[in-house]
């Protein structure tokens, strides 16, 4: 059973086993239809494709929400079923590279207490780069119920992070771009910075060179080293839409830490009330 990460060596082992279900998450914000294109031209085989806006967040509401909001759990696990996954299933998801958006499909699987997902390390493009079976056939499909059992502890809302902003007792971890962080450029939300007391920890610092998840050793390093003395059960991470923060609690649950939890609705819902203190610079 894979629960946190999976090498292409070990996939290609799996390669036609009933019971894996592989994912293609591959996604772009400045073209949220690569993904799709991608997919119809080539994929790794039996794979199914699960697109972020439609298929991995739930309806945005202006004014209310962030620009990922987690789905709605009869709805995704209605998903969950049509792309055959139940309780037996090991789940296998990968994006164009470095698991960002994979990790996204492997948070809400584990938040709707399924832990047989693991997220491709390297994702599609170290599997590409090393021949591994490709093609582009859709596969078929045997539907099934998916039953979810959310685990809701795993996650605070913006009501919570604003009632506790403040508590010392909590370390709060923005996960994205350290420039994204600081407020020196803001490509994606209408406001920069990030929300008071927040240390910065940059997901993609959990890959080395070679685009590959650092190993155990390393990443036990880097986080121990991060939460300063807190524990993992007090730190709440966050990023810019709720989808890259899942990379962080990924990496985490990698290297042996209990399980952090996640405001999924991050910036980028943060910042929707003008009310909501905003910090730029470093702490």
């Amino acid at each position: 059973m894979f629960t946190t990460i999976i090498n292409a060596a070990e996939l290609k082992k799996l390669l036609n086993q009933p019971k894996v279900i592989i994912i293609d998450c591959r996604f772009s914000l400045a073209d949220k239809e690569f993904g799709r294109k991608a997919y119809a031209e080539s994929h790794i085989p039996n794979a199914q494709y699960a697109h972020l806006d439609d298929d991995l967040s739930g309806p945005i509401i202006a004014g209310e929400t962030g620009r990922h909001p987690f789905p709605e759990v009869a709805t995704f696990a209605k998903k969950l079923g049509d792309w055959g996954i139940d309780v037996d299933t090991q789940v296998v998801a990968y994006d164009n590279s470095h698991g960002g958006i994979a990790a996204r499909l492997w948070y809400l699987l584990k938040w709707l207490g399924h832990e047989k997902v693991a997220v491709l390390n390297g994702g599609w493009k170290h599997w590409a780069e090393h021949d591994f079976p490709t093609n582009n056939e859709v596969p078929d499909v045997k539907v099934t119920t998916f039953h979810p059992n959310p685990n809701n502890t795993r996650l605070v809302d913006v009501q919570f992070m604003e009632q506790h902003v403040a508590d010392d007792n909590l370390l709060y971890v923005d996960s994205r771009a350290a420039a994204r962080y600081r407020g020196e450029v803001e490509p994606i939300d209408p406001i920069a910075g990030h929300i008071p007391s927040a240390i910065s920890a940059p997901f993609a610092e959990n890959l080395g060179a070679d685009g590959l998840f650092l190993d155990k050793s390393a990443l036990t390093e880097r986080f121990e080293k991060l939460l300063g003395g807190h524990s993992a059960a007090s730190t709440i991470f966050y990023c810019g839409s709720g989808v890259t923060a899942c990379h962080n609690l990924l990496a985490l649950e990698h290297a042996g830490f209990e399980a952090p939890r996640l405001f999924p609705g991050s910036w980028s819902e943060w910042i929707v009330d003008e009310n909501r203190t905003v910090v730029v610079g470093d702490n």
